[in-house]
């Protein structure tokens, strides 16, 4: 799919399959009927890397990059994640903020030339069962990402047996590859 159609559209559908070295994440346009379309992304986070990254694919042949992100530092989780263009050239940044994320997650969000957006859980009850009783972080999230009143986008984890969230997107500006990567960093990044 270009550029141009990914950026058209409004609402996509990520599904994580979990296999025994990696993570594997699949995106795909949302069809009228809420069913999966055409896939747009395809990721793979290996377990336990030393310096998190993670590329995007424009499909599973991974034959070509769409985006991806990095770990600024090796050790500092606090530092932040660069988001990569096709040539690895820095497009956007997140970072997870730590003081806040102890009762509610938050996360930053950059795209050049908007302003940052800031990502919260929108149930605290539902944050604090995840964070403290360990069999219940499984139960489904919802992050709204804003500057201000106004929402950007959303990612909203599913119920189910697998990871399955919906990503919704109100701000026509904003980089679809920068929102794959951020709701794609959510699950693979939430617990870190």
């Amino acid at each position: 799919m270009d550029l141009p159609t990914l950026q058209a559209q409004r609402r996509l559908l990520v599904r994580q399959k979990i296999t025994m070295m990696v993570n594997r994440y699949v995106v795909h346009l949302e069809q009228p009927d809420g069913s999966e379309g055409p896939m747009v992304a395809f990721a793979e986070q290996k377990r336990m890397a030393f310096k998190e990254q993670v590329t995007l694919y424009t499909d599973d042949t991974r034959q070509f990059v769409l985006a991806g992100f990095k770990a600024r530092k090796v050790i500092d989780l606090g530092s932040g994640y660069d988001i990569l263009d096709h040539a690895g050239q820095p497009i956007g940044f997140f970072k997870k903020e730590f003081a806040a994320s102890l009762i509610r997650s938050t996360w930053h969000f950059q795209q050049p030339g908007m302003t940052t957006f800031t990502g919260q859980e929108r149930n605290v009850f539902v944050s604090l069962l995840r964070r403290f009783v360990d069999s219940l972080s499984w139960l489904p999230y919802h992050f709204d990402f804003k500057a201000g009143a106004q929402i950007a986008f959303s990612v909203d984890r599913k119920w189910g047996l697998r990871d399955r969230y919906l990503v919704d997107i109100q701000d026509p500006r904003l980089d679809r590859r920068l929102v794959i990567a951020m709701a794609v960093a959510l699950d693979a990044l939430q617990a870190r």
